[in-house]
């Protein structure tokens, strides 16, 4: 592929409208290489020979250097830079030299375990070792047998909290000589999935010393801003950092897309999802092997239809080429894309974040992703995801109609020259850390000396635990009397319950995927149009009490979007730091939010339709959060001069949410707010923003501590955007459900620049 060439069709084009705001060409880069202290075993020097590996890279040769050493270690390097080789020479050694070694593989997703026990076999599985994956994919009648056999088994944290640790006592041969345990694509493990999988690796560590066993930790990851201090959040022992990245890598570049204004006044843009179908049929046309990234598991959809009626004329049946892959597809339907794109029959594939990770997909050339993922290490990831052989690439980023999306096309070098996000785990989350106390005693008694891994809060939360009559106090230790096993009630995906099955109703109630609890009420309320594949479907009821939604086929020609309203309570400040003019705090709060109604929105115009109203239950819970209040001369000083004092915090909690990506690593939906002319814990206007789990994953702390950045940035984004009003790029929110009324544009800028010190009330 010529990138130059490319580029300058998309530019002869006669649609072309000037979308491309900027082009930054990220230079080859030449391999460098490092020396091993200790001379590997003559059986690794042959399997590193017939693979053509004649030198380790530096990263590679300094990490399996602490590792031979005895140090728990945690490799930062780009994709497609030879990881797997930083843990795989290491397990591979310790098997040569003592076969009932035994090593644990930890990945984020089935699909990745599946790829990587693929590429085992280069370093002996099958011959010098067993390995194998298991998972909820593994056939019952086969998970003995890989119990048994496997030296090596790769999993995912999902099953080693829920049938792995519960079981431990059919595990104890394996676990007695546990060497070594690798958790790959650590910077996944963040925010709520972080902190219940740093439970689990805590369950894990107490299982091992049970057997007497103390393995080492190897951890892998993609450019992250605290690689170390997230490694020891999640495993809770020292670690040793390997950063010095010495793989080569092809030219790459990446271009800065901006879908044209439509109407100025109110700063509507062309859709970004028809422009990343028409990006993506056009890559097709060229042949072009590429991967369009998604925020969401609908655009994932829609910007599927809206590329098939793009190549529906074309010759070669190339819409048949393209397809779609995310969350919540069953098992079967998820292994037949990956094998079909890694095969080349598919020229082209709609994702969500699930192909960000490291499956070998074979060979991309270019990557389009719709909307800015929501922090830097995730635009590397999936930017990365093309020019995995060392040639030339090309990544688009396609920026939404939003503040953070906006902000990055006025301000490229943000992106090219911003360090990495911190990462945050927080496994004394009060919440998930209960629900992980029962599970470890079920698993083993807990007793005192287990504070040293679930921290001082242990024994407070255990004896709530004992009032409710879930464990019970005998002498020092905590047992079990609860019914079942507890594990199977926690989800760790989420910091809520049990999920939804969607179901079929035209086909016999077939199960068609399936939603988790947090987002359920959001996708799958009655009316909710649900894609799939490609198709849409209608949810005709939602089954509350058994957690299912009816849905069937429909030719509906609108999708569907929630409308969510929020009431939130003090319960104790934490902190506070004066700011321009007044104070913020940051503490714990009490939420209240309540799905209303959804917007019907046109497939490919994308303006709303209509707005339906829902009667669904309240979902109350506690969380952490920030909260602002307007100085009472500034509440004045708004309607003396015109400007409405409740669209101005409105449009100022929205900008705020939008950016907040920006500051701490998070996804867009993790986070959520309420504004108020008045509110009674804050004695003034004001408004909140707050973590939107359960007890809080740490998002709002980090945006609280770089608060002055936040507002700083939040005023560039108001004062530089081109509309009169306010528009999606400043100050509206498609998720508000005040359907963005009030909001006065004006007011927030003035309420913004004196909180950043720019100016007095």
């Amino acid at each position: 592929m010529d990138v130059t060439d490319l580029l300058e069709g998309i530019r002869s084009r006669e649609d072309y409208a000037d979308q491309i705001v900027h082009v930054r060409e990220l230079p080859a880069r030449e391999a460098r290489y490092g020396e091993l202290r200790t001379e590997l075993s003559n059986e690794m020097q042959l399997v590193l020979r017939e693979l053509g590996i004649e030198r380790l890279y530096t990263h590679q040769t300094e990490a399996v250097n602490l590792a031979l050493a005895g140090e728990n270690v945690v490799i930062v390097a780009a994709t497609a830079s030879g990881k797997t080789l930083c843990y795989s020479i290491p397990i591979a050694e310790a098997i040569y030299e003592r076969p009932t070694s035994r090593a644990l593989l930890i990945f984020p997703t089935k699909a990745l375990a599946q790829d990587q026990l693929r590429k085992l076999s280069d370093f002996g599985a099958g011959t010098v070792f067993a390995a194998g994956c298991y998972d909820g994919d593994t056939p019952p009648t086969e998970r003995r047998r890989i119990r048994r056999e496997s030296q090596v088994i790769l999993t995912n944290p999902d099953m080693l909290h829920l049938g792995i640790l519960p079981y431990h006592q059919n595990w104890g041969e394996f676990i007695r000589n546990l060497r070594y345990v690798v958790l790959d694509e650590m910077h996944v493990y963040r925010g709520v999935f972080g902190s219940h999988t740093a439970n689990v690796l805590r369950r894990l560590r107490r299982i091992a010393a049970h057997y007497r066993a103390q393995p080492q930790f190897i951890c892998c990851s993609a450019t992250i801003g605290n690689p170390k201090e997230l490694a020891e959040q999640l495993l809770g022992v020292p670690i040793r950092l390997v950063d010095d990245d010495g793989a080569p890598s092809g030219t790459k570049r990446f271009v800065l897309w901006r879908p044209p204004l439509l109407k100025q006044r109110d700063g509507a843009r062309r859709s970004p999802n028809v422009e990343a179908a028409r990006l993506m049929a056009m890559l097709v046309r060229h042949g072009v092997r590429n991967i369009t990234f998604t925020i969401a598991r609908q655009v994932a959809e829609l910007i599927l239809r809206y590329a098939r009626q793009e190549l529906k004329h074309d010759d070669g049946d190339l819409a048949k080429r393209i397809a779609s892959y995310r969350a919540g597809y069953l098992p079967k339907e998820r292994r037949e894309i990956e094998r079909e794109l890694f095969e080349g029959h598919l020229l082209g594939v709609t994702a969500t974040s699930a192909l960000e990770l490291g499956i070998d997909v074979g060979s991309l050339e270019a990557a389009i992703l719709t909307g800015y993922p929501g922090s830097i290490a995730s635009t590397w990831q999936q930017a990365g995801r093309a020019g995995r052989t060392q040639a030339d690439s090309l990544a688009i980023l396609i920026g939404l109609n939003s503040a953070v999306d906006q902000y990055i096309m006025r301000t490229p070098d943000y992106l090219f020259q911003a360090t990495s996000e911190r990462g945050i785990a927080d496994p004394r989350n009060r919440y998930i850390l209960a629900g992980h106390l029962l599970c470890a005693a079920y698993e083993l008694p807990i007793q005192s000396q287990d504070e040293a891994l679930f921290g001082p809060q242990m024994d407070a939360i255990l004896d709530i635990l004992a009032e409710a009559r879930y464990v019970v106090k005998r002498h020092t230790k905590y047992y079990w009397i609860g019914d079942g096993y507890p594990a199977a009630q926690i989800s760790i995906r989420s910091a809520s319950g049990e999920g939804y099955d969607i179901v079929d109703e035209s086909r016999g109630n077939t199960l068609l995927g399936t939603a988790d609890a947090q987002t359920g009420l959001l996708t799958v309320h009655e009316g909710a149009i649900y894609l799939h594949r490609g198709d849409s479907y209608l949810v005709k009821r939602l089954d509350l009490d058994e957690k299912v939604a009816y849905v069937r086929p429909t030719r509906a020609r609108y999708y569907t979007s929630p409308l969510v309203t929020s009431r939130v309570e003090v319960l104790r400040e934490a902190d506070k730091r004066p700011i321009p003019s007044t104070v913020a705090h940051y503490g714990e709060l009490r939420v209240t939010e309540q799905v209303v109604g959804y917007q019907k929105r046109r497939q490919f115009g994308e303006g709303a339709v209509s707005s339906e109203t829902l009667d669904l239950p309240p979902q109350e819970f506690e969380t952490t959060g920030l909260w602002i209040p307007l100085a009472k001369k500034t509440s004045r000083a708004l309607p003396a001069s015109g400007e409405r004092l409740a669209g101005g915090v409105h449009g100022l909690e929205h900008c705020i949410i939008a950016l907040l990506p920006i500051f701490a690593l998070c996804d867009p939906h993790d986070v959520a707010g309420t504004s108020h002319e008045a509110h009674p814990d804050l004695g003034a206007a004001g408004l909140f923003i707050y973590d939107g789990y359960p007890g809080g994953v740490g998002i709002c702390e980090a945006a609280f501590e770089r608060l002055d950045e936040l507002l700083k940035a939040v005023v560039d984004t108001i004062a530089n955007c081109a509309c009169e009003d306010g528009c999606p790029s400043c100050i509206q929110s498609s998720k508000c459900g005040d359907m963005n009324w009030p909001l006065d544009k004006k007011a927030a800028l003035r309420i913004a620049r004196e909180w950043a010190g720019e100016c007095t009330a």
